[in-house]
C-alpha cells in the first residue's frame, strides 16, 4: 500500500479524502508527520497552490506527497472568489467570507458556480495533476450544518440540498473533491 503525506492542516479536507480513499493508501497528515508548518500558497491560481504545497513538502521530506488546493468560481463574479476563496473577506472566517459573496452576487441573476479542487501529487520526484469539478448554484439562504466553507450556500446540480445538508455519502456523489481524489487512486494503482 501506497504511503503519501497530505500536505494540509484542514481537518475538514483529510477527513474527506480519507472518506474517499478508505484502505486504498495510507495518508499521513502533516501534524502525524511531524510537520507544524503553514505551507504557503503565494499564486494566482489554484494549480499553482496545489503544486506549490506538494512541492514544498516533498522538498522538506523527499517523501511522496500530496497538496490540494479548492477554490468557488462564481460565474457573474468572473470566477472570484477562486484561489481566494478561503480568504475572500480578508480572514479564514467563512462567515465573512460567505457574507461577502452573497453581497457582491446581490445585483446578479445569474447564481451559477462550479468548485473547482486540483490535486498535485509527487511521487519519486515526479509531480501530476487531477482536477474535480463540481457545478451548481448558489443560494442566497444559509442551509445545512454539516460540511464547512461555503457549503451552505452551494446547491450541486442535481441535487436540491446544499452541501452542509448532506451526509459525507451524499457529498461524494457530487464532490470536486471526490472528483479529484478518484483520479489520483486510479493513477496510483496501475
Amino acid at each position: 500500500m501506497s504511503t503519501l503525506v497530505f500536505a494540509t492542516n484542514n481537518n475538514h479536507k483529510i477527513n474527506e479524502i480519507r472518506a474517499v480513499i478508505g484502505s486504498k493508501l495510507n495518508i499521513i497528515t502533516l501534524e502525524e508527520a511531524g510537520i507544524n508548518i503553514d505551507i504557503p500558497e503565494p499564486h494566482e491560481t489554484i494549480e499553482e497552490n496545489a503544486a506549490e504545497k506538494s512541492s514544498f513538502i516533498y522538498n522538506l521530506t523527499k517523501k511522496d506527497c500530496f497538496g490540494e488546493d479548492t477554490g468557488l468560481e462564481v460565474e457573474a463574479l468572473n470566477g472570484a472568489p477562486g484561489v481566494h476563496s478561503a480568504r475572500y473577506s480578508g480572514t479564514r472566517d467563512f462567515k465573512k467570507n460567505i457574507d461577502l459573496l452573497l453581497k457582491n452576487l446581490q445585483p446578479f441573476t445569474n447564481k451559477n458556480a462550479q468548485f473547482k479542487t486540483i490535486i498535485s501529487v509527487i511521487i519519486n520526484g515526479k509531480q501530476t495533476k487531477f482536477e474535480g469539478i463540481c457545478k451548481g448554484k448558489i443560494i442566497s439562504e444559509l442551509l445545512g450544518t454539516d460540511g464547512f466553507g461555503y457549503d451552505p450556500i452551494f446547491i450541486p446540480d442535481g441535487s436540491t440540498k446544499t452541501f452542509a445538508q448532506m451526509t459525507m455519502e451524499e457529498k461524494n456523489l457530487y464532490s470536486h473533491r471526490k472528483k479529484a481524489t478518484d483520479k489520483l487512486i486510479d493513477f496510483l494503482m496501475k
